[in-house]
């Protein structure tokens, strides 16, 4: 299984060090590999501040308030969509406020890495098909995420 990554930055906020980008990438492989999910495939990461995410919150969600990630799965999986037979999977967009990460680990008591690393596994299995939106499907996401930010070795 081969992953590339598509790397965008449209913030100054935050320092994008190659370690940042390890960690990313860590966390999308250790994710589909949890998930059983052997496709070469493509994801599109841009890194933001607030105020970008929170233009895109409203512009795709209706919401005037900035969040921590937002995921834009180019599959419906649940629906029976799938990558073509020997395709890459250009599996969606991964869109997330470093600014965000940096406030939330510390109001959660938590390294920035973990942050950073559990927003990104959130998305991934947003990409793959995964749900909150009901209580079952916010308790399987849970302990789905669980399971990868264990198998990712980083401290909780």
């Amino acid at each position: 299984m081969k992953t590339k990554i598509y790397w965008t930055n449209e913030q100054n906020k935050t320092y994008v060090n190659p370690g940042l980008k390890i960690l990313v990438y860590r966390a999308v492989r250790t994710a589909l590999k949890c998930e059983g999910f052997t496709a070469d495939t493509i994801i599109s990461v841009t890194f933001t501040d607030n105020e970008g995410i929170r233009e895109s919150n409203r512009q795709y969600r209706g919401i005037d308030a900035p969040t921590d990630v937002l995921s834009f799965p180019m599959y419906d999986f649940k629906a029976g969509d799938e990558p073509g037979e020997g395709e890459p999977a250009d599996l969606g967009d991964i869109v997330l406020s470093l600014e965000k990460a940096w406030q939330q680990s510390k109001e959660y008591g938590h390294s920035y890495k973990r942050e950073v690393a559990f927003l990104v596994v959130h998305s991934v299995l947003h990409l793959l098909g995964y749900d909150h939106m009901e209580p079952d499907d916010e308790e399987e996401m849970r302990a789905r995420q669980r399971i990868i930010m264990d198998k990712l070795g980083i401290e909780r």
